[in-house]
């Protein structure tokens, strides 16, 4: 259906909705036509920053910096404006401009977050602290057996979008979505503990039944089959259930787990200038990024330690220097044959809803590897703060 005719908010979505398809030049069309109705539509420069490709053209920077300072325009349209503002000035070359912007749009969206970086920190230890070998020996064979899923897991901006491009170009697998169902089923158990004797989730998992484990893994199955095509094998690209691996694990024994990696301080700062829609609120400040990071990093240790050779972890920065290599290390893990058209993943028509949807559909290039070196002055914090997990990555 056409989008109504000035309705701004209407054609943004009209705009969103073909870049989903890969119809970019359509969803300038209609970004470009909602900010010609209404110039101060901040949702519509930032979607036009969010397509990665788009260069903002001088008239466009001048009308956004119009708007600088109007604290009376509601708080997200400010937040969109600073956030393309830092596009647009990182594209020009203009580094220390636009950390600025990208900073006060994260601080606009940190002070209506209530992030709790320490409360996320005990969460991802209770993780450590819950599943053991042992355990995962003890219960080996209580869920549902299907071998259908294969979970790619890790931080948001870190290459996740380009693997399961390359998987859903392979006729055995379909591309899917960030699906939200084992968040979900770990949020029903979290509430079922709090009603049980406070008995906290993960420990709460000691109590369910071999049962219970196969109806939640066949549930999974179940609720997932709405977004598949048919082929035998599916992806599940939500990032944070890496935080959920023990759970899956225990639900459905003979999923596969893929690790999406990239060097620290390209993973953080590509998340502190994204604006994710939710889900994220670590990526608002540069302190909570870190934190999290070596969080994210301790607990994928903990999941390789206790379930040896069940994990494997993929590098975004070895992707690009010898995609061939990585593409059949990728595919023999997952136990599928090597065709010709994964490497051509860019080819493949689907839909994509991430940050990296125009990325995709493109050849891998390297421009974007140490992009966050134009930022070092300003990343020296972060810097100090990860120099351990930064050392041993660079050592892989």
């Amino acid at each position: 259906r056409p989008p109504a005719p000035g309705d701004a908010t209407t054609l943004t979505r009209h705009g969103q909705a073909r870049k989903d398809r890969g119809r970019q030049q359509e969803a300038v069309d209609s970004y470009r036509m909602a900010l010609a109705r209404h110039s101060d539509h901040g949702e519509a420069y930032y979607s036009l920053a969010n397509l990665k490709t788009y260069r903002f053209t001088a008239a466009e920077i001048a009308n956004m910096q119009q708007q600088e300072g109007n604290t009376s325009a509601p708080l997200m349209s400010q937040v969109y404006l600073m956030f393309a503002l830092g596009k647009a000035h990182e594209d020009l070359g203009k580094y220390h401009a636009a950390f600025n912007y990208y900073r006060q749009g994260n601080d606009l969206k940190r002070a209506q977050s209530g992030y709790d970086a320490g409360k996320m920190s005990a969460e991802l230890q209770a993780q450590q602290s819950f599943f053991s070998t042992d355990l995962f020996k003890a219960r080996a064979a209580c869920g549902h057996t299907a071998s259908d899923p294969i979970f790619i897991v890790g931080l948001p901006r870190a290459g996740s979008t380009l693997l399961e491009q390359i998987l859903a170009s392979h006729t055995l697998v379909d591309g899917t979505l960030e699906l939200p169902n084992i968040l979900s089923i770990a949020q029903s158990l979290r509430r079922r503990g709090q009603l049980a004797d406070n008995r906290e989730y993960p420990s709460i998992l000691a109590d369910l039944p071999d049962s219970e484990l196969r109806y939640f893994g066949q549930k999974y199955l179940a609720d997932t089959a709405i977004h598949r095509q048919g082929a035998p094998y599916f992806i599940d690209k939500m990032p944070n259930n890496f935080r959920h691996i023990g759970l899956i694990k225990l639900i459905l024994p003979n999923a596969k787990f893929i690790d999406a990696r990239r060097h620290p301080l390209a993973c953080c700062f590509s998340a502190y200038k994204q604006l994710f829609a939710e889900g994220q609120e670590f990526s608002y400040d540069l302190g909570d990024l870190g934190q999290y990071y070596r969080d994210y990093v301790a607990l994928m240790n903990h999941w390789h330690s206790v379930l040896p050779g069940d994990i494997l972890q993929i590098n975004y920065e070895q992707v690009v220097e010898d995609l061939e290599g990585q593409v059949r290390r990728l595919l023999d893990y997952c136990g599928l044959p090597f065709e010709a058209q994964t490497l051509n993943f860019h080819d493949t028509q689907r839909s994509v809803r991430t940050a990296s949807s125009e990325q995709v559909r493109k050849p891998l290039y390297r421009e974007g590897l140490n992009q966050w070196q134009n930022f070092s002055d300003e990343l020296q914090p972060l810097q100090r703060q990860l120099a351990d997990v930064i050392r041993q990555y660079e050592q892989r």
